[in-house]
């Protein structure tokens, strides 16, 4: 069986079915028996009809004593009613808007019946049960598959199929080497297939799930590190540690650096003075202090007459950057010229340091004898747009990373495993900690009035509309058509950033200068907008979600959060990280009408948390991996993904493939490691 051969390649795989196989992501024979179920139903508790109880959900084998349709002309619907009978008793059977089973099912046909058992015209029944001929095992009197479905392609239709695949699954080589599944107690690649989608009980499934993690986070680790190795044989510009120049740019400083941003530039440095291309993360709280990182850094490189570019992910913050780095350069001795360019913005192109969003790639942008590219909240930096940074370089510039989003140290090696990191935990001295308080309903007037007396105290105000409820976008495809835009979902935020301006403009605060701020507007009026906000002439600013609101505003005392519990605790603890930048002693309410206990626990824990880092790793265990933001676009496969929880694999993945790459560093002795490492080098698109 060859794995990467189509579908159409397989018996019974048509057009309208390949289609239908398609929208599921299924286009080779890998991606079908790679479809794993999501759920399992438990059809394994077997009994006689005489044993049934109400409410319960098991599995009989009975014969058909009769079998008709009936019409209910109420609901109109279609019932079709099977009595029938094992040596203990009888009991109907009742399927909805079934009709072809009348004609399917004959009398004295032995069934394998599997359901959950109701109350009707005062007997028992088996409500729409899941059926089979007896002498098969299937659908029912076992754990019953339940897959990721589309219309038309029913998990039914998956396990027939599936199942009738599994007896050549042992012409799969399995890619793992057996001394590495011995000594991680790793089940093999058959076995694993066929308790992955027939287990005879829950610990069997999920054993066969922890091989697939584990080998999903194993190949993802090769990858990552065959990455790394062949950026080590790329030549960069070697800088030389000139420790005078940091003293002297530090001594420039307002502030001293933490221990944290001290050794944090020491890491960099030393990456600097390597002649091939440092490929480091560098991560932070909110506010902690990575820009002045990273700007030392770069004055390192532009003394040694290289360039260096800073890549925002949007324009506010692309401006803050500009702004600061204009402000920090103008007090060095020698004065390097700073350049901006966004798409509504270009100024001084040929800057020494380059500050903007993605325009900078664009081929109106000088980058040429680039030494150092920093990129600002975008961990996976493309391939293409690597490319354009580097194309016209003879030598490859050092890329450093940023991120805002504490995640805990091994997962980021799960999720970025050839960036070397970099971890600033410490605030800086002078930062007063910020009270954050939940706010119920009953208590948000005393909100509104204690942020009215910090705005009569010249203070400033965030307020920040909720996502899309978590419902809406899991069942996206559900209602919508498959075609349609994400756009008339979003369009939601914007509503409830306009509902929650003319309710705070017109009813609460009507004498306030209040703003909003959204995704609909245009760059140069999001722009006017932060900047009257920055000098203080908007007292209050309404904002969704998804709009950078990363500008400093030292004046701004108050984060009010509406929806609170729509959040992860990691974004949470972003948007509290936007106030508490000046003097003022900063407030954060988490507004919130659920009653749900979860949400209330993961609330209470930003109450009681000030690190970004702690709150991550409660984050995790609370909410899972896909809500640690930056992991979502990570580009891993779902098993490894929902693995993030499961620190010792991680650590057992990654152990594993340092120990192979050090004994083989090209994996000549493991062909089969090597294709699938490629494979996954494709997927991570660090091809």
């Amino acid at each position: 069986m060859n794995l990467e051969s189509s579908i159409k390649t397989l018996t019974k795989i048509g057009p309208a079915v390949e289609k239908r196989l398609n929208r599921l992501g299924i286009k080779t024979i890998r991606d079908l028996l790679w479809h794993f179920p999501h759920r399992y139903e438990d059809f394994s508790n077997q009994k006689n009809i005489a044993d049934l109880v109400l409410g319960e959900t098991a599995s009989i084998k009975a014969k058909i004593i009769q079998i008709n349709t009936v019409r209910t002309w109420k609901k109109r619907m279609i019932l079709t009613e099977a009595l029938l009978e094992d040596q203990t008793g009888q009991i109907k059977a009742i399927w909805f808007n079934q009709p072809y089973l009348a004609k399917t099912f004959l009398p004295g046909l032995i069934l394998s019946l599997s359901g959950k058992t109701a109350f009707r015209d005062e007997e028992l029944y088996l409500s729409n049960p899941a059926y089979e001929n007896a002498l098969n095992n299937t659908h029912t009197a076992r754990l019953a598959p339940i897959y990721p479905e589309t219309q038309g392609l029913s998990s039914r239709w998956l396990r027939t199929y599936i199942r009738s695949l599994l007896p050549m699954i042992k012409s799969i080589p399995d890619p793992l080497p057996n001394e590495l599944k011995q000594k991680t107690k790793i089940i093999d690649l058959p076995r694993a297939l066929n308790q992955i989608h027939f287990p005879k009980n829950f610990q069997e499934a999920e054993i066969a799930k922890r091989r697939f993690a584990f080998e999903e986070l194993f190949f993802i680790q090769l990858a990552f590190l065959k990455n790394k190795h062949k950026l080590a044989q790329e030549k960069s510009p070697q800088i030389p540690i000139n420790i005078e120049l940091i003293k002297k740019f530090l001594k420039t400083l307002p502030f001293e650096l933490t221990p944290d941003q001290k050794n944090s530039l020491w890491e960099i440095i030393q990456d600097l003075n390597k002649p091939y291309p440092m490929n480091r993360l560098l991560q932070g709280d909110v506010g902690s202090g990575k820009t002045i990182v990273a700007l030392a850094a770069a004055m390192a490189v532009l003394n040694q007459n290289y360039r260096a570019v800073l890549m925002s992910p949007t324009e506010i913050l692309a401006q803050q950057h500009f702004k600061t780095a204009k402000e920090i350069m103008a007090r060095q001795e020698k004065k390097y010229s700073v350049g901006i360019a966004t798409s509504s913005k270009k100024e001084n192109l040929d800057a020494e340091l380059l500050i903007g969003t993605h325009a900078l790639i664009s081929q109106s942008v000088n980058l040429k004898n680039i030494g150092l590219v920093i990129i600002d909240e975008q961990h996976r930096f493309g391939v293409s747009q690597r490319h354009a940074l580097i194309k016209s370089q003879k030598l490859v510039p050092h890329f450093l990373s940023m991120s805002a989003t504490p995640i805990p140290r091994t997962v980021a090696l799960a999720v970025w495993g050839d960036l070397d990191i970099s971890l600033i935990k410490e605030m800086p001295k002078a930062r007063k900690k910020i009270i954050t308080k939940i706010v119920p309903p009953e208590k948000r007037k005393a909100a509104y009035d204690f942020i009215r007396k910090e705005i009569e105290a010249n203070r400033q105000v965030f307020v920040i509309c909720p996502r899309i409820e978590e419902k809406i976008k899991e069942n996206f495809e559900d209602f919508m058509p498959r075609q349609a835009s994400w756009d008339d979902l979003l369009m939601s935020e914007v509503k409830a950033v306009k509902n929650e301006y003319k309710k705070l403009s017109g009813e609460i605060f009507p004498d306030l200068k209040i703003a909003m701020l959204h995704g609909q507007l245009k760059s140069k009026e999001k722009e006017a907008i932060m900047k009257k906000f920055t000098r203080g002439e908007i007292q209050i600013l309404v904002s969704t979600s998804v709009v950078e609101v990363g500008i400093d505003i030292p004046n701004a005392s108050i984060m009010m959060i509406e929806g609170a519990e729509h959040f992860g605790l990691a974004q949470l603890h972003q948007f509290r990280g936007r106030v508490g930048r000046g003097p003022h002693q900063s407030y954060c309410f988490l507004l919130t009408e659920s009653p749900a206990k979860n949400s209330m626990e993961r609330l209470k824990a930003l109450e009681k948390f000030d690190s970004g880092f702690d709150l991550a790793e409660r984050d995790l265990v609370l909410r899972g991996p896909g809500d640690l933001a930056g992991v979502r676009q990570s580009g891993l496969p779902d098993l490894a993904m929902a693995s993030l929880k499961d620190i010792d694999l991680i650590k057992m993945a990654r152990e594993s493939a340092l120990k192979i790459l050090k004994s083989d560093p090209v994996l000549k002795n493991y062909p089969l490691l090597q294709k699938g490492t490629e494979r996954f080098q494709k997927i991570l698109h660090l091809e």
